[in-house]
């Protein structure tokens, strides 16, 4: 009980954050979300590099935070898409740095600092294009509702994974993530399609209800999926969290899991059926 205690409230807490930063206004979701992009991408290269490049490390982030900060201020302030591609300067940085490194026992870890950025930065720098995407106007609701749609996965695969799915059914995939099951998924697809309706019916969810409803299971999915690439990751590197940031959750790069995958796939569908 203590524990559900504790975890209901600093999931309490990280939501209020969330929901103030895309409500707020654009500086103050740039502020978090740039904030939370260096926390996940140091989570993630302290479990698979630990202490070994820490320079490297730094010029991965910082390849991160340039990606993110070019992508934003294209669309917060019109600058020119061009800059965008100066993200590529401090990933040629760290390219050369790999020249100068002197302990190449364990250069196969190298690989990881590229892939921060790939798996967290790039992903990441999506959201940009959820909350300016009517003339460089900042509207977060769109990525609220997003996010709503992920958490409603995450509470629903819970509930139903913790009631039914433990004595029922077979297990989702018992190689990387042993609890999860298919009864926990399916739950979790249908709380995703039922908040993203009742947020339309709401007048929240501000598009086309057929939208609406494809993009709750295209986001619950790959939800799904992003959950379970970083189970895979924990796998490999033997740890149960990611970090210790949220008490009772884990870390940051723990809760955004499901989003690193279902963002981009909602902003890439609006734009093939030409919403955004």
């Amino acid at each position: 009980m203590n524990n559900f205690v504790k975890r209901t409230l600093s999931g309490i807490g990280f939501a209020a954050i969330m929901i103030a930063a895309l409500l707020t206004n654009q500086y103050v979701f740039g502020v978090v979300m740039l904030l939370s992009l260096i926390l996940m991408m140091r989570e993630f290269l302290r479990m698979t590099c630990g202490k070994e490049y820490r320079y490297s490390q730094v010029l991965s982030i910082l390849a991160g935070i340039t990606l993110f900060a070019l992508t934003y201020m294209h669309l917060a302030f019109g600058m020119s898409g061009r800059i965008v591609v100066l993200a590529v300067v401090p990933v040629f940085i760290l390219m050369v740095n790999s020249l100068y490194v002197k302990d190449k026992s364990r250069f196969d870890k190298f690989a990881n600092l590229y892939t921060a950025i790939v798996y967290v930065a790039v992903p990441w720098s999506f959201l940009n294009f959820a909350v300016f995407c009517n003339g460089h106007a900042f509207n977060g609701v769109l990525l609220l509702c997003f996010f709503a749609i992920v958490w409603a996965s995450d509470v629903g695969a819970y509930i139903f994974g913790i009631t039914l799915g433990q004595k029922y059914g077979k297990k989702l995939f018992p190689s990387i993530s042993p609890k999860k099951s298919w009864i926990g998924f399916w739950g979790g697809l249908f709380t995703s399609v039922g908040v993203a309706a009742a947020l339309y019916y709401a007048g929240v969810f501000d598009l086309p209800l057929v939208h609406c409803l494809v993009l709750s299971v295209l986001i619950d999915v790959a939800g799904v999926y992003g959950d379970l690439i970083e189970s895979q990751w924990k796998r490999h590197y033997a740890i149960k969290d990611s970090g210790d940031l949220i008490p009772g959750h884990g870390g940051l790069l723990d809760r955004f899991d499901s989003a690193l995958t279902a963002i981009p796939v909602g902003v890439i569908y609006l734009m093939v059926v030409n919403v955004l």
